[in-house]
C-alpha cells in the first residue's frame, strides 16, 4: 500500500480513552481486541498495532479507532508509537 495516512487524535474528557481518526480505511468490519494476544491473532492492522506498548483495548471501526491504555502507559508515548506504526503500515 502506498497511500498517505492522516491521523488525528483526541483524548476523552475522563482521560480513559484515545480516539483516533484517519482518512484511510483501517478495516472493513468492526473489530474489538481486549488484549495484545488477541491483537496478534487479529487482522493485519491489529497485528501491526500489537507492537504498540500500552494498549489494553483496541476497537477499530472503518477509519476510526478507540484505544484504552494500561495503567502505566502514557498517552503521548502511545500516540507517537501508533502514528509511526500506521504510517509504516500504509507505505
Amino acid at each position: 500500500m502506498s497511500e498517505y495516512i492522516e491521523i488525528e487524535t483526541e483524548i476523552s474528557d475522563d482521560n480513559n480513552e484515545l480516539y483516533v481518526y484517519t482518512n484511510l480505511s483501517l478495516s472493513e468490519n468492526e473489530e474489538t481486541y481486549h488484549s495484545i494476544d488477541e491483537m496478534e491473532e487479529g487482522s493485519p492492522i491489529a497485528q501491526a498495532l500489537a507492537e504498540c506498548d500500552g494498549i489494553a483495548l483496541l476497537a477499530i471501526d472503518g477509519r476510526d479507532m478507540t484505544i484504552q491504555r494500561t495503567d502505566e502507559a502514557a498517552w503521548h508515548a502511545i500516540v507517537t508509537d501508533l502514528s509511526a506504526i500506521l504510517k509504516d503500515f500504509f507505505l
